[in-house]
């Protein structure tokens, strides 16, 4: 059962700790990324028997698995995939960044230029669940971006092909190409290359403790966006919220993982009590009731503060991947929120409208660093290259400050580069 405590007696801090498995990933990681670069499609194929039990004699998706995959997917499902793409894209738009120049300074031009990455990898899990939301989120942003190349990685099923909606979801978000791999060692393909999977730029995408190691290990051959960990919800509430809701929306994030965080704030304690009682309800209805049991009653907490300002401190220190301002009068707080991934306002916005369907992405910072980086975006698909040009006459002009910095910092012969020119003009 999920714990009630007086925030006057707990420490802030130690809200969001969960009970982490002492689990050694790095050497593991290590090793799988050193074999696929050393072996290539081989060790691919390796792993993909080991992990996942699936042997196959190609690691692409072919054009047959996805027409296959699509007379599979129940046609309003595709409906709903495309009315969530048109509100992804959406909102997503409003994110596209232009250029700039500048040249109010007689002969002298500076700007700055915004390009796409080239090629993109995003890793789309599996195993206990299929994700075609993942898909979504990661996909469209970078088309929106002018990624020219996407490409899947995910790991197959026993039979040795993709979920069906994944393959769908792919499809609708014009992913270019889906390979049946997962693990660090898709990682890995993603950030080396090997016969059949093409290096990428790249890696976006959720993944286990593995998935992510390996993302932290490849960073600087390529780029990544985030080390993600288990899901968070916070959820800071009045007393005009129903229970039953608030139980259910801590619900929605406690099923994901067993090392999911659901924490409820209110300043009510009859309210705490009936979450409490409604939790206990509605667990036992989920297809996923171990799981949610399991976070619910090692991670699980609801905090009772004096006032809905202390509330709300306790999200700005906490900096959740989603908070709920489940509030009566939710804008008049959300300027005093400084610290979250995603907030979702009101009492009609449960946190899976962002999973699903709103528009904004569900990529989110998680374990406080909302504190210092953002969610998913248009951002993350493109590069910035600044460029500069100087007339004669403004490098004359500029040369004895510029010869002045770099003396002054013992660097002469950045001097000289700028003073040789000043001579040759005498």
């Amino acid at each position: 059962m999920i714990q009630i405590l007086d925030l006057k007696e707990v420490e802030k801090s130690g809200i969001f700790l969960r009970k982490a498995p002492k689990v050694n990933v790095e050497a593991v990681v290590s090793a799988i990324l050193a074999d696929v670069k050393a072996r290539g499609d081989a060790a691919l194929f390796d792993y993909t028997e080991r992990f996942d039990g699936a042997k196959s004699e190609t690691l692409e998706v072919s054009a047959a698995e996805i027409k296959e995959a699509f007379e599979e997917t129940d046609p309003e499902f595709l409906e709903v995939l495309r009315a969530a793409r048109t509100n992804i894209e959406s909102y997503h738009r409003n994110q596209i960044r232009t250029g700039f120049i500048e040249n109010d300074r007689p002969g002298v031009v500076t700007g700055q230029k915004i390009l796409p990455l080239e090629r993109v990898g995003i890793y789309v899990p599996g195993g206990t669940a299929a994700y075609p939301s993942t898909v979504l989120m990661n996909a469209i942003p970078a088309k929106i971006a002018g990624v020219s190349e996407i490409v899947i990685v995910t790991p197959p099923g026993k039979d040795g092909k993709v979920n069906p909606a994944v393959l769908a979801a792919a499809n609708v978000a014009g992913v270019d190409r889906i390979f049946k791999v997962g693990g660090a060692q898709a990682v890995a393909a993603l950030a080396f290359g090997t016969e059949s999977i093409p290096k990428v730029d790249k890696i976006v995408g959720p993944g286990n403790a593995f998935v992510a190691e390996a993302k932290k290990q490849v960073f600087g051959q390529v780029n990544i966006d985030m080390i993600a960990g288990p899901s968070e919800i916070l959820i800071v509430a009045d007393k005009t919220m129903n229970a039953k809701h608030l139980a259910a929306d801590l619900l929605s994030q406690a099923e994901h993982d067993k090392m999911a965080s659901a924490v409820l704030v209110t300043d009510d304690l009859p309210l705490a009590k009936a979450v409490q009682e409604a939790l206990e309800e509605q667990i036992p209805l989920l297809a996923r009731k171990e799981i949610a049991r399991a976070s619910i009653d090692d991670n699980g907490k609801i905090i009772v503060a004096e006032n809905i300002s202390e509330a709300i401190g306790v999200a700005n220190e906490l900096a959740p991947e989603h908070l709920e301002l489940a509030l009566e009068k939710p804008f008049d707080w959300l300027d005093r929120v400084k610290n979250a991934g995603s907030v979702f306002l009101g009492q009609n916005c449960p946190e899976a409208l962002g999973d699903y369907f709103a528009g904004p992405n569900h990529t989110l910072p998680t374990g406080g660093t909302a504190r210092f980086s953002s969610p998913l975006s248009v951002d993350d698909f493109v590069k910035k290259m600044q460029y500069t040009y100087y007339s004669r006459e403004a490098l004359l002009a500029a040369a004895p400050d510029v010869a002045r910095f770099a003396n002054e910092e013992g660097l002469t012969g950045h001097a000289k580069s700028v003073l040789i020119r000043t001579e040759e003009a005498e």
